[in-house]
């Protein structure tokens, strides 16, 4: 992908363009910023712009065998290195090292990409401290890291340190609509949200069961049981499986405050949801008393969650509340 086609982030992509355009790209970068933001996207686009044989400072043509062997993962003069369990190990960076006695194979150019950087033990992190301090000639090593503090500081002062930020909700939802085409528009804008601006993160919000129960539980809402004793039968039934989600009932929480919160804006500006939306049309289905109440009692269970209460009883008692309590109801202010 050129730096044409990436969204966002016009700080670092300029920083970087200029350092092309007038080939005084330093030997090592620090791509730093949150999870998601587009640090790898960015240090593949470069990576691919020193490998493709038209030379110039222009974008990868696509075209020639460099751009080919780099789309395919097989291009010799381009080393990518993840963690290996918990982070990177010393011995990953050893191997590095050996590979970089060599000079490159084909367009004299190496690119190293070094992801999660700052999962780097003091051991790892002090081995590649002496590949910064005496690069190799006609290598570029780009570590990507969520946050440049954990990591030694000598390895940032020997790095150009290239900050990258959250997109903006509407350029986060352009990214997940183009790289996820999966997505419903409605999903698009809800993991935009959530992501904080981070579309990197939406595959693995998206895959997951929180996704689908936060639907099912807005559906069975509007539905309405037929008596109280439904309501308290379909909320304990849905809290077991709520309590089943692990890891991911905090995202859950998180959906269900962003849909309650997104229905209270609507009545407050007097204007209907988007069309999509999985309250769309039920605007005047609660007050926003009780619309209140329903973000409280989410962030009621997330704080009960924090503190290890069983996951089982606040669920249960979040979804009661929400089925036979705040979520009752309706009309007037």
């Amino acid at each position: 992908m050129p730096f044409s086609q990436i969204i966002g982030q016009r700080k670092a992509l300029s920083l970087l363009r200029r350092a092309l355009n007038g080939r005084r790209l330093a030997h090592g970068y620090l791509f730093t910023g949150p999870e998601g933001a587009g640090k790898s996207t960015t240090a593949r686009a470069l990576a691919a712009t020193l490998l493709c044989e038209q030379k110039g400072g222009g974008p990868p043509c696509g075209f020639c065998s460099g751009c080919r062997k780099f789309a395919a993962g097989s291009h010799p003069d381009f080393l990518l290195l993840q963690p290996e369990g918990a982070g990177i190990k010393i011995n990953q960076i050893r191997e590095l090292k050996k590979a970089l006695t060599f000079p490159p194979f084909e367009q004299g150019m190496r690119a190293v990409i070094i992801e999660d950087a700052q999962s780097m033990g003091r051991e790892a992190g002090n081995s590649l401290l002496k590949l910064l301090e005496e690069p190799p000639p006609d290598n570029i090593i780009l570590l990507i890291a969520s946050d440049a503090e954990p990591m030694l500081e000598t390895i940032v002062s020997r790095c150009q340190v290239i900050p990258f930020a959250p997109l903006t909700e509407a350029e986060a939802g352009q990214v997940i609509r183009q790289t996820q085409p999966q997505f419903s528009p409605e999903d698009a804008r809800l993991m935009a949200k959530l992501t904080g601006g981070c579309p990197g993160r939406a595959a693995a919000l998206h895959s997951s069961d929180a996704l689908r129960l936060h639907k099912e539980c807005l559906d069975a809402l509007l539905a309405a049981a037929a008596s109280e004793a439904a309501a308290v039968e379909q909320a304990l039934a849905l809290a077991g499986r709520l309590a089943e989600l692990k890891d991911d009932l905090n995202l859950f929480l998180d959906l269900l405050s962003l849909s309650w919160k997104e229905v209270m804006a609507s009545r407050l500006c007097g204007k209907e949801l988007e069309a999509g939306h999985p309250l769309a049309g039920a605007r005047e289905r609660w007050n926003l008393q009780q619309l209140s109440a329903m973000v409280e009692a989410a962030a009621s269970a997330r704080s009960d969650l924090a503190r290890n209460c069983s996951r089982t009883l606040v669920c249960e008692a979040l979804l009661l509340e929400l089925f036979c309590g705040g979520a009752k109801g309706g009309g007037g202010l």
